[in-house]
């Protein structure tokens, strides 16, 4: 390394930095891809007590480091992702890494093969450093129902809300959202630089905004499915989680494209080399949906909308509210769907070639039905339950058809709204900043989710790519993001108006209150109950 460790930049310092920042780091030879990981893998182990991680990978992830280090010194790296250090959601599939879906159905499942976005990844040279918690298979607003417990939203540790909170930390704290809640809490707590999650009904999204990073959903079928675990086939979109829009950006333009493993896969259409740092918004026109006032709906998240409605506005951009007219049945469609969709798909857990299998051996039936109930928790179980209901011959006409006629008119609501001169939609992510565990948990999971993806699973029933950029800290002290809908296929344009707002913004970089933080860390070394495996 050219450049001696006195002049080298502190690592701490580099982990809150962008892709774009750190990767100019790591060819200035400022600092090594291994001690880059090395730093990344200790913030994991001192922020243990957010639960982001089921796996780390430590070894695997220090080699990647190591073969990053080769290459820049002899001046072959691979990217700009080369050397990043970067997290997966657990229900993505990654070669010879546990992948659990937080589910005690697939405890210990090992694929022999990786999933195409996380291939990429490793294709560019980017360092995996670990899998994230989930709700279990993905089905959760809150990430609080997996097998590995609940994780917790970093922000909770931050000194905007800690200095105002009397209360002790392990009590007071607050959820991330889900169903990627992991993936954002290890964005968001500085120990990975980017991470994947998967969305079907907002579910990157959602927890971008509770904890303050930039959650894209892409167009369906621009980013390959394949290698995740399904939820909603028709739904379910590869999502990507950063701490800054150009980041997304530059994820988006290595992941996207036609796979011949998934025939939904579109080609990627021609986009610039990067966003452009100026834009002239009088040639954008912002609708505003008047529906998404929806019951709820906080008054901080209400005045962030408006704020940036201002904003653009006096920016020069044409803002106008729109009527998308079937967007109160959504989410009643959108879970008929999802469980219809969930109870073909979790048919394949059974058992019989792979994951968990009970002890139960009387009968092939009663090895299935045991083997089911003891691998799936109640969320999964009363989905599939619900899904096989719906699918029933005399239910059929009335809830599957109905829904998918539904389904249809909310996503021409979108295509006339856009065809009358609208580029992007801007709206609320979430009713609310983070709610506190105690309190979430107190209502149940199908009615939390209607709560939590009002805003955002509309989107994925019309296949529209969205971007959720965080605007301000609440009252509380706790990020609020906002959500823009773009037209399908056209990503690269809705990201060129989310960057144009990021930079208006200026949200705050995390700062863990220090003695809350500490006080939690020996806590939850003490009394951690499940091993975070290598």
């Amino acid at each position: 390394m050219s450049a001696s460790s006195a002049a080298r930049r502190p690592v701490e310092a580099m982990l809150g930095l962008s892709i774009r920042e750190v990767s100019q780091a790591l060819r200035d030879g400022k600092v090594s891809a291994t001690e880059l990981c090395r730093k990344c893998i200790n913030q994991i182990q001192r922020t243990r007590y957010l639960n982001a991680y089921i796996t780390i990978a430590e070894e695997t992830a220090m080699e990647q480091a190591e073969r990053a280090d080769k290459r820049f010194h002899t001046g072959k790296a691979l990217g700009p992702l080369d050397g990043i250090p970067f997290s997966v959601k657990d229900n993505f599939c990654t070669e010879n890494i546990k992948t659990t879906c937080a589910s005690n159905m697939l405890k210990g499942y090992v694929p022999p093969f990786s999933a195409t976005v996380v291939q990429k990844l490793l294709d560019q040279g980017a360092v995996l450093v670990g899998k994230t918690n989930l709700d279990e298979f993905a089905m959760g607003a809150g990430s609080t129902d997996g097998a590995f417990g609940p994780v917790r939203n970093p922000w909770s540790y931050a000194a905007p809300y800690r200095e105002q909170s009397a209360e002790d930390p392990d009590s007071d704290w607050t959820i991330t959202g889900g169903s990627s809640g992991g993936s954002a809490a290890a964005v968001a707590s500085l120990s990975s630089f980017l991470a994947l999650g998967s969305d079907t009904g907002g579910s990157t999204r959602n927890p971008g905004s509770l904890c303050g990073v930039v959650a894209l959903k892409p167009s369906y079928g621009l980013l390959s499915r394949h290698g995740l675990i399904p939820l909603v086939n028709s739904m379910d979109v590869p999502g990507i989680m950063t701490r800054s829009v150009h980041d997304a950006a530059t994820v988006l333009r290595i992941l996207q494209g036609r796979d011949e493993r998934d025939s939904t896969t579109v080609q990627a259409p021609n986009t610039p080399p990067s966003l452009p740092e100026h834009f002239d918004m009088r040639e954008i026109c912002v609708g505003i949906p008047k529906e998404y006032h929806a019951p709820g709906l906080s008054e901080d998240t209400l005045a962030q909308w408006s704020r940036m409605a201002d904003i653009f506005e006096k920016a020069g951009a044409r803002v106008k509210e729109v009527s998308l007219p079937h967007t109160p049945y959504s989410i009643v469609c959108y879970h008929v769907l999802c469980c219809c969709e969930v109870a073909s798909n979790m048919a394949r857990f059974d058992g019989l070639e792979y994951g968990h299998r009970s002890a139960v051996d009387s009968s092939t039936d009663a090895m299935y039905a045991t083997t089911r109930h003891e691998g799936f928790n109640n969320v999964v179980r009363r989905r599939i339950l619900s899904g096989n209901y719906f699918l029933l011959k005399s239910n059929y006409e009335r809830y599957f058809v109905k829904a998918q006629q539904m389904r249809r008119l909310i996503a021409e609501d979108f295509k006339k709204v856009f065809s009358s001169g609208i580029d992007v939609l801007l709206t609320p992510t979430t009713l609310s900043d983070a709610a506190r565990y105690s309190d979430f948990i107190t209502e149940d999971n199908r009615t939390r989710s209607a709560q939590e993806d009002v805003f955002t699973q509309p989107v994925n029933m019309a296949g529209l790519p969205a971007i959720t950029v965080p605007t301000a800290l609440s009252q509380r002290g706790l990020p609020i993001g906002l959500q823009l809908i773009g037209q399908t296929l056209q990503d690269w344009k809705l990201l060129t108006v989310a960057h144009w707002m990021e930079k208006q913004l200026h949200f705050p970089m995390i700062q863990f209150h220090r003695d809350s933080n500490e006080r939690e860390q020996r806590r939850s070394i003490r009394d951690r109950t499940h091993t975070v495996g290598s």
